[in-house]
C-alpha cells in the first residue's frame, strides 16, 4: 500500500477518533440542561451518563471477534450510522427514553471506530505501533478541545439541541473520506496466524476479566442479581474456555488489569474535573470547562510528538515516568489554590498524555498474535473500567468524606449538620455509604449552605489526594513490568513475517 493512501487512511481514522469525543464532551456539557429542561431525575441522568460508556465495551469486542470478516470500512460505516442516529434522535427527544436509545447509539458508534482504527493502524506502522497509536490517539483530546471551545464560546444562549448537532460535522467527515478507501488486512492475517491462535492469546483469564465488566455492567443496569451476574459470566467464559483451551498470555492479562487503574487515572478524573475545580475557577472568574480544554490541548500536542519521547526511553520506562507525573499532578491539584491551578493541571496533563495509547501499542507489539482482538479488548477494559470504576470511585470517596467532614464539624461546633442532612444510606460497588440529601438543602439557612458548601469542597480536594495513589500503584506494576524483560533479555515488539506461520 502506497504513502498517500496511508496518510488518508490514517487520516480517516484520526477523525474518527476526534467524533468520539466529541460526543463525550458534548453530552458532558449538555447533561445538566437536559435535566432541566425535560424534567430528569439525578437517577436518570445518571443512567444516561452510564449507557455513554458501558456499550462502548460490547461493541469494541463484538467487532473485533467478526472484523477481519466483515471489513474495517463495515465498522466505520455503522459508525457513522450511529453517530448520525444519536445527533438526530438527542435533537427531537422530548424525555428520558430517546436520550437514553440516543446515548446507547452513540457509544456504539464509539466502539466500533476504535474496533477498526487500533489494528488498521497497527498494521500499517508493524514496526512503529507505540508511536503512531500516541499520534493516532491525539485525535482524543483535540476533539475535546474543538467541541469544548465550541460549546463554551456558543455560550448558554444557544440551547444544548444545536450544540450536541455539531457531532455531525466530523461524523460527516469521516464517514466521506472512508468510502473510496480501501484498507490494508491485518497484520495477522498476512502472517497467516489462525483466528484460534488469536482468541488464545487472550485465553480464559483474558475473557474473564472482559466478560465479568460487561456482565456486571449489565446487571447493575437490568436489577439482575450478584448471583445471577456470576453464573452468566462462567457460563460465557466456560464455554470460550473450553473451545480455546488456554489461560491467554500472562502478561496481556496483567496489562489489561492495569487499564482499570489507568483509566481511572484518566478518564475517570476528565469526568469529574469541571466539577472539582468549579468553586476555584469561580474565585478566577473563568469557566471551569477551560481545564479541561486546556489539560486536552496539552496532550494533543504532546501525543503528535510523541516520536521523540519513545526513541528516547522505552515504552514502559515513559510509563513508569508518566505514572510518578501524574501523581504529583493530582496530588497537586488537591492542594493548589488561584492560578497555581493550571501549574498543577499542567504537571497532571504531562503525566496522563501517553498512558492509554502506549498501553495499546505495548499490547498491539508484544502480542501481534492478538490481532484487533487483543488490542481492542484492551480499550474495552479501560473504558468500562472508567465507567464502572473510574467515575464512581471518586463519587465515592467524596461522600464519605463529606459524611466523615460534617461529623467532625458538629463535634467541634455542637451543631447538628449531619443529622439533619446526611440521610441517604446508599450502597456500592465499593461498600456502603451515606450521602448528603439536597432536596433538605433548599430549607437550610445560608450560613448551614456555607458550611456544607465548604465541607464539599474539602471532600472534593481531598477525593484527588487519595486518587493519586493510583499512579503510584501503576508506577510500581509498570518497573516489575521492566524488571521481568530485563531478565527476558530486553524489551522488544514481536515482529510477525508475511505467511511465517500456516494454520489451518
Amino acid at each position: 500500500m502506497d504513502t498517500s493512501q496511508n496518510k488518508k487512511i490514517f487520516l480517516t481514522c484520526f477523525i474518527g477518533l476526534v467524533t468520539t469525543s466529541f460526543g463525550f464532551i458534548l453530552r458532558a456539557i449538555t447533561l445538566p440542561d437536559w435535566g432541566a429542561e425535560l424534567n430528569l431525575t439525578n437517577t436518570q441522568i445518571g443512567e444516561i451518563a452510564g449507557v455513554g460508556l458501558w456499550p462502548f465495551a460490547i461493541s469494541i469486542v463484538l467487532f473485533s471477534l467478526v472484523i477481519d470478516k466483515i471489513g474495517y470500512k463495515t465498522a466505520l460505516i455503522f459508525a457513522v450510522i450511529c453517530h448520525i442516529s444519536s445527533a438526530i434522535l438527542t435533537f427531537f427527544a422530548n424525555g428520558y427514553i430517546l436520550l437514553y436509545i440516543a446515548t446507547f447509539c452513540m457509544a456504539l458508534g464509539n466502539g466500533a471506530i476504535e474496533a477498526a482504527i487500533n489494528p488498521v493502524v497497527a498494521s500499517m506502522y508493524p514496526k512503529e505501533k507505540t508511536k503512531w497509536m500516541n499520534i493516532l490517539h491525539a485525535g482524543w483530546p483535540v476533539g475535546l478541545v474543538l467541541a469544548g471551545i465550541f460549546a463554551i464560546f456558543l455560550g448558554s444562549e444557544i440551547g444544548w439541541r444545536i450544540k450536541i448537532m455539531l457531532v455531525l460535522i466530523p461524523s460527516f467527515i469521516y464517514g466521506t473520506m472512508c468510502l473510496p478507501l480501501t484498507f490494508p488486512k491485518n497484520e495477522r492475517i498476512k502472517a497467516g496466524v489462525s483466528y484460534i491462535k488469536m482468541l488464545k492469546e487472550v485465553g480464559v483469564g483474558g475473557a474473564l476479566i472482559i466478560v465479568a465488566l460487561i456482565i456486571f455492567q449489565l446487571g447493575e443496569v437490568f436489577g439482575w442479581s450478584w448471583l445471577l451476574n456470576s453464573l452468566i459470566t462462567l457460563l460465557i467464559v466456560g464455554i470460550f474456555g473450553y473451545y480455546v483451551r488456554a489461560f491467554g498470555q500472562p502478561i496481556f492479562i496483567i496489562l489489561l488489569l492495569i487499564m482499570v487503574p489507568l483509566a481511572t487515572t484518566e478518564l475517570g478524573t476528565d469526568s469529574w474535573i469541571t466539577d472539582l475545580m468549579t468553586a476555584e475557577m469561580t474565585q478566577l472568574g473563568i469557566d471551569a470547562g477551560w481545564i479541561l480544554v486546556y489539560t486536552s490541548a496539552i496532550m494533543a500536542v504532546l501525543r503528535l510528538f510523541a516520536g521523540e519521547f519513545i526513541h528516547k526511553i522505552s515504552p514502559l520506562g515513559l510509563l513508569v515516568v508518566c505514572s510518578a507525573i501524574a501523581a504529583v499532578g493530582l496530588y497537586l491539584l488537591s492542594e493548589s489554590n488561584g492560578i497555581m491551578i493550571f501549574v498543577a493541571a499542567t504537571i497532571f496533563a504531562l503525566g496522563k498524555t501517553f498512558f492509554w495509547p502506549t498501553m495499546l501499542g505495548i499490547v498491539g507489539e508484544r502480542f501481534p498474535k492478538g490481532g484487533a482482538l487483543t488490542l481492542n479488548i484492551t480499550g474495552g477494559v479501560g473504558m468500562i473500567g472508567a465507567g464502572i470504576v473510574g467515575a464512581a470511585i471518586l463519587g465515592f470517596i467524596q461522600d464519605k468524606k463529606i459524611d466523615q467532614n460534617l461529623l467532625e464539624h458538629d463535634k467541634a461546633n455542637n451543631t447538628q449538620l449531619h443529622t439533619t442532612y446526611i440521610t441517604q444510606e446508599k450502597r456500592s460497588l465499593f461498600g456502603e455509604y451515606k450521602a448528603l440529601d439536597f432536596s433538605l438543602l433548599s430549607d437550610a439557612s445560608d450560613d448551614e449552605k456555607n458550611t456544607i458548601d465548604g465541607v464539599q469542597e474539602i471532600a472534593k480536594k481531598d477525593a484527588l489526594k487519595i486518587i493519586a495513589a493510583i499512579p503510584v500503584g501503576m508506577m510500581i506494576c509498570y518497573l516489575l513490568l521492566m524488571a521481568y524483560f530485563k531478565k527476558q533479555g530486553g524489551y522488544s515488539a514481536v515482529l510477525l513475517n508475511d505467511n511465517e506461520e500456516k494454520d489451518e
